[in-house]
């Protein structure tokens, strides 16, 4: 029977498929209920009565006796049939329980799924109706739009047609009046002028003389007739004494000079010596709502007045107060009151204190460039003010040199305060150290430019500090503390420099030239006075990453710089502009003549170098030489200045001090050669005479500096020959000039913005006499002893 019982789902399978499932479950039911000793003999009397009633008669307790049958309710057949669809089946309560829970739970599962699925749909077909819904309002929205802008676009239309009617109306309407009011002044200017030409023909009939000055005065009169613009370009060349005598010429000048454009940029500077408090007042309040840039460095006389009426200019975005006595802490209060637009200020050299650096972290908000330099009187708190209210903190540009009461606490003020600093100067401070740099740099890493000049506490560890901020220029004087290693590490840190200035460094050598040789894009390189750069340093920079992108070279003073290294140069530096070799003892003509192929040199330094006249002739090749200094250069003599000036017609500066051979064929040659002069300077050089002042006052018109310091041999009528002659000359020097008296120093020097004048024999120094006698080498160190001998005493 457990066979039979677990024989699977395939018996099973073939007893449906016969027709004898329910005897089958009526025998098992049987057997497991009863439990015969004999099952077999069981099972065979059951079959046995099965077989007598047919199998349609089995029930499922057929097997059973009676007496352990269920005790079942009867449930009537209509019953049955309508809940189960049953013949005749006797169900128990529990069954029926059964039955009835899970006919419940099926009905429940099917209509609550049903109405989850119709609100779903609901839900859904009511977000498509909100979606619908929002763009149909999105698309009404820009159908009103459209009607609006078409609608606001045709007034638009029509308004700038009545614009442009009625601009083109009144644009006729002034050109009809300033027709008239020209023609009228046409017919005045007419009138006058025939009445003048008139007046003139009257004179030169009368005399030669009167035609003379009728022709003088008629040509000034055709001078009317330039262009306003192109006088209003010359105007603005001219220093304010000159602008109001231009504007006393006539009314026509008058007018130009008063010209807006012309007094945007004021410049008192030019006639410090002449301001005062009245003249400042005059034009600034005439010409206040122009005014841009105002410079009244060195005005020492203006007072309160002065500041009062800078305050009214609303507008000013540059005032340099530089070197003006007067100004101080209240002044600075009147100013900042009205000036609110400054941009550039400068107060170096004033008695300002604190409370002027109060005012300006109040009153500036804008202020980007501050030069401080030289005011020793504010403090270290005076610096923590810029860093508070609304002021200074735009401030990229700020200048402290010689200001040496500050500490390192000063310049962590200013870190916290202005850490957008750009350029940086500190020169003239002895007590600058690495920590006040190291401060600085803790918080202003936008540093691109560097100027510490005369500071010798500086070494290494600032430099370290800077690689930190992207330098692109870096100037540095007179320090011997500084090494290679600042080179090596500017090599691998600051990729775009441009400028490298470090003179009188003593401690730099070739290595540190050959450490930056890799950088590409280095413009300016200034090494003078560095005694240990050789050949080796200057051919291996040049021939490094930016020898052909060089513009500036300063060797001077490197005394082993030869020939081979001025070669080089004038091979791998195509556009180098300016080049100073000042007192490079080795070189000669050799290198000289390689300059000389150079087509972008303008300016070049040969003083104190084994230059003579065949290297002065290959440099005037070219032609495009506009600077030469041949200062103490022993070697040349007129020959070779005229052979180079007749090459040269650009040359505006020449200096060629104590070349004691030269003559004033020499000077002649420059004077008729070169008539851009600018400034000329032959001092020391006791052979030059009169007659070379005459050449210069008679070619050089342009001539505003000339050193004649030393010429023993001028007198008062070189003086007078300036006079009638330079009349652009700004500066003289005429020390040592004995023969030079000093009435006439008075009389034809008044109008000199500078002059040095003195009587006395030249310096043994100079290499000879009052009688321009060159003493022998014994005598000359005899001089130089006893010279020195007194200076000890």
């Amino acid at each position: 029977m457990a066979a039979l019982h677990s024989g699977g789902p395939e018996l099973r399978d073939y007893l449906r498929r016969h027709g004898l499932l329910r005897v089958y479950e009526a025998l098992l039911c049987g057997v497991i209920v009863m439990r015969p000793a004999d099952p077999l003999l069981f099972l065979e009397e059951k079959l046995r009565e099965i077989m007598e009633k047919g199998i349609d008669a089995v029930l499922w307790y057929l097997c059973i006796d009676s007496t352990l049958h269920p005790k079942l309710k009867r449930i009537s057949e209509t019953h049955l049939d309508t809940l189960f669809g049953v013949d005749a089946q006797l169900m128990t309560e529990e069954l029926c329980t059964k039955a009835w829970n899970f006919h419940r739970r099926n009905l429940m599962k099917l209509y609550f799924g049903g109405w989850i699925k119709y609100n779903l749909l609901k839900k859904n077909k009511r977000k498509k109706a909100e979606q619908k819904m929002t763009l149909a309002v999105v698309h009404y929205n820009i159908q009103i739009l459209k009607t609006v802008v078409q609608k606001w676009s045709m007034w638009v239309r029509i308004h700038k047609e009545k614009i442009a009617l009625a601009a083109s109306r009144l644009q006729d309407i002034f050109n009809k009046i300033n027709l008239s009011a020209v023609l009228k002044v046409w017919h005045a200017e007419a009138h006058s002028s025939s009445k003048t030409n008139a007046y003139f023909a009257r004179l030169s009939k009368e005399s030669q003389k009167g035609s003379s000055d009728s022709n003088g005065l008629t040509l000034k009169h055709k001078t009317y007739q330039f262009p306003e613009k192109a006088l209003l370009q010359i105007f603005r060349y001219v220093n304010l004494v000159d602008l109001a005598r231009c504007a006393q010429v006539s009314q026509t000048w008058m007018l130009l000079t008063q010209n807006s454009s012309l007094w945007s940029d004021i410049n008192f500077s030019s006639v410090k010596h002449k301001v005062q408090d009245k003249i400042v007042v005059n034009i600034l309040q005439k010409r206040r709502p122009c005014v841009l840039r105002l410079n009244l460095r060195g005005c020492y006389s203006l007072h309160w007045p002065s500041f009062k009426s800078i305050s009214e200019c609303r507008n000013l975005q540059d005032l340099n107060l530089s070197e003006c006595q007067g100004l101080n802490d209240e002044s600075m209060r009147i100013i900042s009151e009205g000036c609110r637009s400054l941009l550039y200020l400068n107060l170096s050299y004033t008695n300002i204190t604190n409370g002027t650096l109060q005012l300006l972290s109040r009153n500036f908000p804008n202020l980007q460039y501050l030069s401080l330099a030289h005011c020793r009187k504010f403090t270290d708190k005076g610096l923590q003010y810029l860093g508070t209210g609304t002021g200074c903190h735009k401030l990229i540009y700020l200048d402290l040199s010689g200001c040496i009461q500050i500490s390192v606490d000063g310049f962590r003020n200013i870190a916290n305060g202005c850490s957008g600093i750009q350029d940086l100067l500190i020169n003239e401070m002895p007590n600058l150290t690495d920590r006040c740099i190291q401060a600085l740099v803790e918080k202003c890493r936008q540093i691109t430019s560097v100027v510490f000049l005369d500071s010798p506490h500086l070494s290494d560890t600032t430099f370290k500090a800077l690689t930190e901020c992207n330098l692109v220029k870096v100037r540095i004087e007179g320090n011997n503390q500084i090494t290679d290693l600042s080179f090596k590490m500017m090599s691998k840190c600051c990729q775009y420099i441009r400028h490298i200035h470090f003179a009188s460094c003593q401690k730099i050598t070739d290595a540190g030239l050959k450490k930056i040789s890799k950088l590409k894009y280095i413009l300016v390189l200034n090494m003078a006075n560095c005694l240990r750069i050789s050949d080796g340093g200057v051919q291996s920079f040049v021939r490094g990453s930016s020898g052909a992108k060089l513009r500036e070279l300063n060797l001077s003073n490197c005394i082993h710089v030869t020939d081979a290294s001025v070669k080089e140069i004038a091979q791998r530096c195509h556009q180098l502009t300016y080049l100073n070799l000042h007192h490079c003892e080795n070189v000669t003509d050799d290198g000289i003549e390689a300059l000389g192929n150079m087509l972008s040199v303008i300016s070049i330094d040969l003083s104190g170098t084994c230059i003579s006249d065949k290297g002065l002739k290959a440099l005037g090749r070219h032609g495009k030489i506009k600077q030469l200094s041949l200062l103490e250069c022993k070697n040349i003599s007129d020959t070779g200045i005229q052979m180079f000036c007749k090459g040269t017609k650009h040359l505006e500066y020449c200096h060629v001090s104590c070349c004691h051979q030269l003559t004033d064929e020499a000077v002649k040659a420059l004077a008729f050669h070169c008539h851009k002069l600018t400034s000329v300077s032959i001092a020391g050089c006791p052979k030059m005479t009169d007659t070379c002042i005459q050449y210069l006052a008679t070619a050089c018109h342009y001539l505003h500096f000339l050193d004649i310091s030393g010429c023993i041999n001028l007198t008062d009528k070189a003086l007078k020959c300036l006079w009638k002659g330079c009349k652009q000359l700004q500066t003289l020097k005429m020390l040592y000039c004995r023969n030079i008296s000093k009435q006439a120093v008075l009389k034809y020097t008044a109008k000199l913005e500078q002059h040095d004048y003195s009587d006395a024999d030249p310096p043994s120094w100079l290499g000879y006499d009052r009688d321009g006698n060159t003493p022998s080498p014994k005598s000359t160190s005899e001089n130089l002893l006893e010279q020195i001998l007194q200076n000890e005493k």
